[in-house]
């Protein structure tokens, strides 16, 4: 059983950064996906980045040019790098992996919510 725990949030002022870390206590063998997800109150969830297990990634046009997604496969780590945050980038951001394409599971929630494997989030909130 892989289990997901993500750190790295807080509050900060526009404009600032911050960078999310999903950690993952096993390894998720033959190909899959592993991506970032986030949901503000009221809203639905949406996806933000997505990498596949042969490095292509996919990101949302909400938060491209501002945000990258990379892992560490010997640490097995999947950070989130976020630049330039907006209030509009608040949200419970959680981590998730399993069967799937990036760019799939992020402009579908349907496909995202199937992935089998989900953290329990972390808190990102950005005031003006």
């Amino acid at each position: 059983q892989v289990q997901l725990a993500e750190s790295g949030g807080g509050s900060v002022q526009a404009g600032a950064s911050l960078r999310l870390e999903c950690a993952s206590s096993g390894s998720i063998t033959g190909r899959h996906v592993m991506g970032w997800f986030r949901q503000a109150p009221g809203k639905e969830r949406e996806g933000v980045a997505a990498r596949d297990n042969d490095g292509t990634v996919y990101y949302a046009d909400s938060v491209k040019g501002r945000v990258t997604i990379s892992k560490d496969n010997a640490k097995n780590i999947l950070y989130l790098e976020m630049n330039n945050l907006n209030p509009g980038d608040t949200g419970l951001y959680s981590c998730a992996a399993g069967i799937g394409r990036s760019e799939v599971v992020v402009e579908y929630p349907v496909a995202a919510a199937a992935l089998r494997f989900w953290g329990r989030g972390t808190q990102v909130t950005v005031s003006s």
